[in-house]
């Protein structure tokens, strides 16, 4: 029985710490009206996307009106209700 505690107590734990999967992307459309931008993206490995241009729906925290049209990003998505959501998102130097 403790070995099966430890073993949920370290799934939990790795979960919670592992590394977002960041794809890099460049801009091609911002919508702040409707907090959505559109983005050329790499594969989204954690979701089994292939690389492509699609828009997507901005997270609140990330603050879409710093960044530009052309410009290089890198970001993670989040599942919300069957929809991806960008949760997290900068530039790439």
């Amino acid at each position: 029985m403790k070995h099966g505690i430890w073993a949920l107590v370290l799934a939990c734990a790795t979960s919670v710490w592992a590394a977002p999967d960041w794809t890099q992307a460049r801009i091609v459309k911002i919508d702040l009206d409707r907090a959505r931008v559109t983005l050329d993206h790499q594969a989204i490995k954690s979701v089994g996307m292939e690389a492509m241009t699609m828009p997507f729906k901005i997270d609140g925290t990330v603050k879409l009106a710093s960044f530009k049209v052309g410009q290089k990003v890198r970001f993670t998505v989040t599942d919300l209700n069957g929809h991806l959501v960008v949760d997290q998102m900068e530039p790439v130097k």
